[in-house]
């Protein structure tokens, strides 16, 4: 193999799947009645050498699993590449947008308006200008990328005209990426949102064609997200899970390293702190991964509102019952659903679980990092400065891992340097 990526292996019961099997989402021990299992991916020891592309699914071609599963599909590295151009393209068509490097930039403003000296400040990671306005088409699109490398092997279980319908569960952002590449491809796509999603969404997926399926909480529902629910009884009745939980679909944790092997060329060992916002964590533990995988180590610290900490509750339990490091064999013990409404301004993040707090528990643990739950004030005050200080069009969800960096600057050497995510355009 030319790729980095071996296999997968279960982070919860230690499962192993090789990383030629075609739709492996989930681990084989996964169930409707046990979904306590995510697939993580292991890799061999590489140096970190990308090619000089704008197109990061190019550019980091040899580190993403998607394209060890190609190459272990018999596809050769032209038919690979198409692919990925091809669909680039499509996507592009759509959106008006290609996937491309966003901007990693010292943001003056912010750093003298929180008092960092000229050696340190705040760096924002600019993702609003990405395919649906955030960084979830990062995730999605190597699980598209599957798909259509599955396709082209001859591998899938249908035809173009009979594919199988896609679903996600999502109140925003993440339900905009889905459909936005759903549309790309002319592939069906159901989308599960709650009944407090708000009309200019609801207006961008009637745009892009989205079949919307609205699930208000059911007495007879278990604790947890009810988009949740009615999502897995569609997969469990075929349709392919596509959106941004690793419980559901391990392959959105491979395109969403993307973004920390882009900070890590730009910035490397430069970077102090990095700050991510935490719902289902698959994007804290995505940009953890690819640290780790490159060798860097700045501090990550998951942020969560006071509303909804499902994560922090978890760090203190996993702390209790044997450690922060490889808790996923504890799962029950630390991890269940927020037991009250969770309720925020930054109301993208408020997940019942942190479906993917075994990575975002081992990436802090593995860094030196925390988890920070910070009040409404917090995520109020960073949603005026992202905007007005620091001229980002940005939502108050994608402005929310900002709040972590307000709410410990008291923590924080002034001539640190910080990385924060901005991601979630205002629509």
């Amino acid at each position: 193999m030319t790729g980095v990526v071996t296999g997968l292996v279960c982070a919860a019961c230690g499962a192993r799947v090789s990383i030629a099997t075609p739709l492996s989402w989930v681990c084989p021990h996964s169930s409707m009645a046990d979904k306590h299992h995510v697939l993580h991916f292991e890799s061999s020891i590489e140096p970190f050498r990308p090619t000089d592309d704008v197109n990061p699914y190019l550019a980091f071609r040899r580190y993403l699993a998607v394209d060890s599963l190609g190459e272990e599909l018999g596809l050769d590295e032209a038919t690979r590449i198409r692919i990925i151009d091809e669909a680039d393209k499509a996507v592009a068509a759509v959106a008006g947008v290609g996937f491309h490097r966003t901007p990693l930039t010292r943001n003056d403003a912010l750093s003298d308006e929180l008092g960092f000296t000229a050696a340190g400040g705040i760096w924002v990671k600019d993702e609003t200008g990405n395919v649906g306005g955030s960084h979830k088409a990062r995730h999605i699109f190597t699980e598209l990328l599957h798909l259509l490398m599955v396709e082209a092997s001859g591998r899938a279980p249908w035809t173009i005209a009979t594919r199988p319908p896609l679903a996600i569960a999502s109140c925003g952002n993440a339900a905009i990426a889905a459909s936005t590449l759903a549309a790309a491809m002319s592939w069906p796509i159901s989308v599960h949102v709650p009944p407090t999603a708000s009309p200019s969404v609801l207006a961008a997926l009637k745009n892009l064609g989205a079949n919307v399926v609205v699930c208000p909480r059911l007495d007879s529902d278990p604790a947890g997200d009810p988009c949740v629910f009615r999502f897995r009884e569609a997969v469990a009745a075929g349709a392919i899970p596509f959106g941004v939980q690793g419980t559901e679909n391990a392959w959105c944790l491979d395109g969403g390293r993307t973004i920390g092997w882009e900070i890590t060329e730009e910035l490397g060992h430069f970077v102090d702190r990095i700050f991510v916002q935490v719902g289902g964590g698959a994007f804290a533990a995505c940009v953890g991964s690819s640290l780790r995988s490159t060798g860097i180590h700045p501090q990550l610290h998951a942020v969560q509102t006071a509303g909804c900490a499902p994560l922090a509750r978890a760090w203190e339990r996993a702390l209790a019952t044997g450690g922060t490091r490889d808790a996923g064999p504890r799962w029950e013990q630390c991890m269940w659903p927020w037991e009250t409404e969770p309720v925020s301004f930054a109301d993208g993040i408020l997940d019942d679980e942190t479906y993917d707090w075994i990575g975002v528990l081992d990436a802090m643990t593995d860094t030196g990092g925390w988890p920070v739950v910070v009040n409404e004030e917090h995520v109020h005050r960073a949603y005026d400065l992202i905007r007005r200080v620091g001229g980002y069009n940005s939502c108050a969800t994608g402005v929310s891992g900002f709040a972590g960096v307000l709410a410990m600057r008291d923590q924080i050497a002034d001539d640190e340097r910080i990385v924060v995510v901005v991601s979630g355009v205002a629509r």
